[in-house]
């Protein structure tokens, strides 16, 4: 199923399908399209969204969580 990332539940694991913002600071950060990644936390109202790539954390606002779109379950069949 495909989501966005701000929806993505906590501890879920899910692959980047489209990056709908410029991705030349996602991809810097080793967030890009066919990744796997694990959301770790959420906060509240507009705090940023952190997910696992890896052994990296990377932390984003909610603004830039809601232009990425997941697809968790058989995300690569």
């Amino acid at each position: 199923m495909r989501v966005k990332l701000s929806d993505l539940s906590f501890d879920t694991t899910a692959v980047v399908r489209e990056i709908q913002t410029p991705a030349h600071d996602l991809n810097c950060m080793g967030l890009r399209v066919g990744k796997e990644l694990k959301m770790v936390t959420k906060q509240p109202i507009k705090g940023p969204v952190v997910v696992l790539i890896g052994e990296l954390e990377i932390a984003m606002g909610l603004e830039t969580a809601e232009l990425i779109v997941v697809e968790t379950g058989g995300a690569d069949a």
